[in-house]
């Protein structure tokens, strides 16, 4: 089985979280919800990737963000047995949400409450990988 090594941001504004559908144009689980996720470049740290991540998929720079917490990374198996992710999770604050504008690889955005992010169809282990970062308090 190989490995990658992907981060998966969640993105906070007034107590709620972003969640991106995947569009067609991607690779891997299209139509799925997901945080702002991508594979790590080589010579980026987790957090640099993250950042990275987030100005490509959502036109926030980090004067927009501010870093909450980075959590332990997970082992996420796919479900189609080939590949295992290991997921860095990162929570960040959005200072200005107006100025989110979405690149091709999403077709959708929604401000939801995280209690209610196991009813959306995501990701694998998306539920589990915003555990690693939900028990840290944020707000701005």
């Amino acid at each position: 089985m190989k490995q990658r090594s992907v981060v998966t941001s969640f993105l906070e504004y007034e107590g709620k979280i972003l969640l991106l559908r995947r569009s067609d144009r991607v690779r891997t689980y299209q139509g799925r919800w997901a945080g702002v996720s991508g594979s790590i470049d080589e010579g980026h740290t987790p957090e640099q990737q993250a950042r990275v991540e987030i100005l490509e998929e959502t036109g926030l720079t980090d004067a927009d963000v501010r870093l909450v917490v980075s959590g332990d990374p997970l082992a996420v198996d796919d479900p189609d047995g080939e590949r295992r992710w290991l997921v860095h999770p990162f929570r960040f604050l959005v200072l200005e949400p107006d100025r989110i504008r979405l690149d091709w690889e999403h077709v959708e955005m929604r401000w939801i409450d995280p209690t209610d992010l196991g009813s959306f169809e995501t990701v694998p282990s998306l539920v589990e990988t915003w555990q690693r970062v939900s028990a840290f308090a944020g707000g701005a």
